[in-house]
């Protein structure tokens, strides 16, 4: 409990570095080019086209998904995936990253991987902002259950945090965990529920282990919200793994800190 407590204060202490750190991270992603911030919305409506044109036409033909199009589907999964998908190598490569933080600067070493993640959000809150254009170009307004996004993006952004603090320090010890975070993002992405409804897998024991993966709860959350229109109490039973999930990584952050943050400058 008391790197715990050690954890919160160093964050409570250096909150206005952390936005400023934050907003210096933002401007170095897409500094040097001439689109600059444009390319956190180019990149991945690319990444979207093309696996909208592979299932669309290639692989699925194309059929609506519980009355929506499926692109609407699709990107309502997709969106959330990308800041997921950043911040698990991201987050794993932060405290590396900015090692000059930590060995010159003497910053606390649990805040890196935060203002990364505060980073990643900002983005995400524009891609959201830019999905709700699109369901309203295709006729679907907004509707109640959007007030439930700002639920699912925190508790994305607690998770994933942990997660960089957790894989930030394992990887600063050893550059082999972060390549192996980075070989097996692209299988976690295969095996979660952004590409199909991992709730209608009719192998209960898979169905099972896919709805405590976080990946899938935060895509079937966001799909909740845009596609089915169901509030976050009547999928309780998903918030509870969820919630379960959670408490391991920080148990596992927190125990990581405590054992690596004296050799973290070190090794660096």
């Amino acid at each position: 409990m008391s790197t715990l407590k050690e954890i919160l204060t160093d964050h409570f202490q250096y909150r206005t570095q952390l936005v400023k750190l934050a907003k210096a991270d933002l401007k170095k992603t897409y500094s040097g080019s001439v689109l600059g911030w444009s390319w956190a919305l180019i990149r991945p409506s690319i990444l979207i086209f093309v696996f909208w044109f592979a299932f669309a036409f290639g692989l699925r033909k194309g059929g609506d998904v519980d009355g929506y199009p499926f692109f609407l589907w699709l990107i309502a999964g997709m969106i959330p995936w990308f800041y997921m998908r950043d911040m698990i190598t991201g987050g794993a490569g932060s405290i590396r990253k900015y090692k000059y933080l930590v060995t010159k600067i003497k910053f606390p070493t649990s805040t890196i991987p935060t203002f990364v993640s505060m980073a990643l959000m900002v983005s995400h809150i524009g891609l959201v902002a830019v999905m709700i254009l699109i369901y309203m170009g295709f006729g679907y307004m907004p509707t109640i259950y959007y007030l439930q996004i700002p639920l699912y993006m925190l508790i994305m952004f607690l998770f994933f945090t942990s997660w960089g603090l957790f894989s930030g320090l394992l990887s600063a010890i050893s550059k082999d965990f972060l390549n192996l975070v980075k070989s097996l993002t692209q299988a976690l992405f295969w095996m979660s529920g952004i590409l199909y409804d991992a709730s209608t897998i009719d192998n209960e024991v898979i169905r099972g282990i896919l709805l405590f993966n976080p990946v899938t709860i935060i895509a079937n959350g966001y799909r909740n919200v845009f596609i089915k229109h169901v509030w976050f109490w009547e999928e309780w039973q998903q918030l509870v793994n969820f919630a379960i999930v959670y408490v391991i990584m920080v148990i596992l952050s927190v125990w990581a800190y405590r054992r690596l943050k004296k050799e973290i400058p070190d090794i660096l």
